[in-house]
């Protein structure tokens, strides 16, 4: 079985309901194991900025999926919910956006997955989240709760959890 950190965001429609299903859905599509849910954050857009806030959150799972699989799965569910990578704005609203981040210690570097994520350290909105449920991974050398100390985290904000639905 593999580790894998994955990371949630949208700003289209009801976000957090989208994570509850996309959540259930990434398990049972990659017959994957849930290891850790962080909370969820409301973040500002980043790249283009007039846009509504997103939301944003991180899982891990183990899974037997290889890297590529695991990734073609993971667009088959964004588009799932409403994604269409083909014709949205770069950093423009989406309904979902599931980002592989790290795959074990796996490193790729390929015109499709790039592995850990290259934007990674840069993104504050994903190590927040990253660092409420793995801030001592370390990922090409650096820990999460490491990397994410070197950021901004303005505007970035635990949102309350949600009510179970009855």
């Amino acid at each position: 079985m593999a580790r894998v950190l994955i990371a949630l965001g949208g700003n289209v429609g009801d976000v957090r309901a989208t994570f509850g299903k996309a959540i259930a859905n990434i398990c049972g599509m990659t017959q994957g194991t849930l290891v850790a849910r962080s909370s969820d954050y409301a973040t500002p857009p980043w790249g283009e900025e007039q846009q509504p806030p997103f939301v944003n959150a991180c899982i891990e799972i183990d899974t037997r999926l290889d890297p590529h699989a695991l990734l073609y799965t993971l667009h088959r569910i964004e588009k799932k919910f409403g994604r269409d990578r083909a014709h949205e704005r770069h950093w423009g609203p989406r309904t979902l956006d599931l980002d592989l981040l790290a795959y074990d210690d796996v490193r790729l570097d390929r015109r499709e997955l790039t592995l850990p994520h290259p934007r990674l350290f840069e993104r504050a909105f994903v190590l927040v989240p990253l660092a409420e449920i793995a801030p001592d991974r370390v990922i090409a050398g650096r820990r999460v709760r490491e990397a994410l100390a070197g950021l901004s985290t303005d505007g970035i904000e635990r949102l309350p959890d949600r009510p179970d639905p009855a």
